[in-house]
């Protein structure tokens, strides 16, 4: 899932995909040079390319870092259009490369850990049963129980720091907030959530880290859900008790006939894990960035919430996601028969990229697309994706979102960048995009 960046465009693509001439342009109009795709400078703001793309190659073939050719979809309705198709499957099994292509994507270890079978390489009926056992813990009802400990990690959080006057909200904030909570929902023993920390860390470094440290924390995760499934299994009590984990629930169903296997259980709280918790990494962190680069809709949320009006916090945490979301391209897709996608010919076995990050500013869809506007109402944006492979976990990552936001700004009114935005370095890969740390600076809390 995480390839790095590289210094150098990505190769050429194959002569079936060159640009198309976007409709009512003239024939002896030149079409500007290509944009490189996966260079620094383009994981810092990949926007402009988009663009490009989005006008002159809405669905595109290009060689990506890792080697893998694929499509990449960028137009607001192909997008859309790709994310509902079930002649595009989760399932890696149906790329149409070798064995060692087929390992270049999806998690680095997931493969060699056992723990494939989960919700993002899945399809229906499998897909279906797992996502109905596990829909049962981000229920309104239940994400709004949860409300208060994740109002408390927050405070618990800023606490650490607030007094110091600087910090860098990433590492000590929106990355641990998120690890801590869904360990919690998981039922994660707290003595134990800082080896999660640890793990979790390691794999979001997107090749920042020691070559295969990855793949290593994978297969350590994978060794202590299964001790920890083992565990929970010897102690279940006969019936369901109120504000059961999630990882006992799995255990009771599995045990009652919905036919869950241990590996299913590993690998669906593995999954939970993961996308549960750098999809809110990102939404906090590049959430916080965009607001400090547009001080006056960061104001106008600041007085809204010093009037106790939340209803700017809502609308507006649904445009930092369609703005600069956490997730850049939805997870792998693989054509199960030939197809067609705005035009171009995606054949049996192709992979699919959906840019999620360049739909959310297609100006046939969004008016002033790259316009930050909290007060956006007409907002279906694909941050969280479409369909039956829509983020399971949103109502707890809005949940998050909104809480960390509003109480860092609340608390810490003043809060500003520590350094030049052009000083501020992204995270390598190609799914998430996420800052790698964001030092701010603000007027001390005083005890």
């Amino acid at each position: 899932m995480h390839d790095k960046p590289h210094p150098t465009p990505a190769a050429p693509p194959p002569a079936d995909s060159a640009p198309d001439r976007p409709a009512g342009c003239p024939a002896d109009r030149p079409v500007p040079p290509a944009p490189a795709l996966f260079t620094w400078e383009f994981a810092s703001d990949p926007y402009p390319a988009y663009a490009w793309l989005r006008e002159y190659a809405p669905v595109h073939r290009t060689a990506l870092p890792s080697g893998v050719e694929a499509w990449l979809v960028t137009r607001y309705t192909e997008a859309r259009q790709a994310l509902a198709d079930a002649r595009l499957s989760k399932n890696p099994v149906h790329h149409s490369e070798s064995a060692h292509g087929k390992g270049k994507v999806g998690i680095p270890g997931e493969r060699s850990a056992n723990l494939m079978t989960h919700l993002l390489n899945i399809d229906p009926p499998d897909h279906t049963r797992l996502r109905r056992l596990v829909s049962k813990a981000f229920t309104p009802r239940r994400v709004a129980e949860f409300a208060p400990r994740v109002q408390e990690l927050t405070d618990h959080l800023i606490d650490g720091f607030a007094g110091r006057g600087e910090a860098d909200l990433i590492h000590e904030f929106a990355f641990p907030l998120p690890i801590y909570a869904i360990c919690d929902l998981l039922g994660v023993p707290r003595e134990d959530q800082d080896d999660f920390r640890d793990w979790a860390g390691m794999m979001i470094r997107h090749g920042g880290g020691p070559r295969g440290g990855v793949a290593r924390s994978v297969k350590k995760m994978r060794g202590y859900l299964a001790e920890l499934i083992h565990r929970k299994r010897e102690a279940l009590p006969d019936g369901p008790t109120p504000g059961e984990d999630l990882i006992s629930g799995l255990i009771r169903a599995s045990d009652h006939g919905e036919h869950l296997t241990e590996n299913e259980a590993a690998a669906m709280a593995f999954i939970l894990l993961f996308a549960g918790f750098e999809t809110t990494v990102n939404l906090i962190g590049n959430g916080l960035h965009a607001l400090l680069g547009h001080p006056a809709q960061r104001e106008l949320l600041q007085k809204s919430l010093a009037a106790g009006d939340t209803g700017l916090l809502t609308t507006g945490v649904e445009e930092l996601l369609r703005f600069d979301g956490p997730v850049e391209l939805a997870t792998w897709r693989f054509a199960t028969e030939e197809l067609t996608l705005g035009g171009r010919r995606i054949a049996e076995g192709d992979p699919v990229l959906v840019v999620l990050a360049a739909a959310d500013r297609d100006p046939a869809r969004f008016p002033e697309p790259d316009v930050l506007d909290l007060t956006r109402r007409d907002n279906q944006h694909l941050g969280y994706g479409h369909g039956i492979h829509y983020c399971l976990g949103a109502p707890l990552a809005r949940l998050e979102g909104q809480t960390a936001l509003a109480t860092l700004l609340t608390r810490l009114p003043d809060i500003r960048l520590a350094v030049e935005p052009g000083e501020l370095r992204w995270r390598g890969g190609l799914i998430m995009r996420g800052l790698r740390s964001l030092p701010v600076e603000f007027a001390p809390e005083r005890p």
